[in-house]
């Protein structure tokens, strides 16, 4: 279940002893071939899911959203893509990180992988490298924190 509105309510029909719940009403309107889900729409119940998440599970879920939204069908990430995401996505972290050597490191093994894409792995070790060298990062160690 993803937790939307209709799931719950289903669930919640089906728990209380109706043997199946009832099917969604069906419009002469909408082609037979139509998925049933549109990507949107699971995009969104993602989204209303997350709502009870922690922030921890919100930034790694957003991540994966971006990811998704930015892959191939395949479920892969092109370099170049890759590159552009962390110019306009990733940019926080990015920002003073060119003339750094473990950052030219980085981007060289980006152009020298040999499958010519990512998949989502490849992707948050590169975030988590950048994010781990980056300038905000050592800010943000920098900061005392008051309880």
């Amino acid at each position: 279940m993803c937790g939307c509105v209709h799931s719950t309510q289903d669930q919640a029909l089906h728990l209380e002893g109706e043997p199946n719940p009832p099917a969604a009403p069906t419009s002469t309107l909408a082609p037979k071939n139509m998925p049933k889900r549109s990507a949107t729409r699971l995009y969104i119940s993602s989204v209303t899911a997350l709502r009870k998440g922690s922030d921890l599970e919100k930034a790694i879920a957003t991540a994966a959203l971006v990811f998704r939204n930015s892959s191939d069908p395949d479920g892969r990430l092109g370099k170049a893509t890759a590159k552009n995401l962390l110019q306009t996505q990733f940019k926080s972290f990015t920002e003073g990180q060119e003339t750094k050597a473990r950052y030219k490191d980085l981007l060289s093994e980006l152009d020298e992988h040999t499958e010519n894409k990512l998949d989502f792995e490849d992707f948050m070790v590169l975030l988590l490298s950048i994010s781990i060298m980056s300038d905000l990062l050592q800010n943000i160690w920098s900061v005392k924190i008051t309880q």
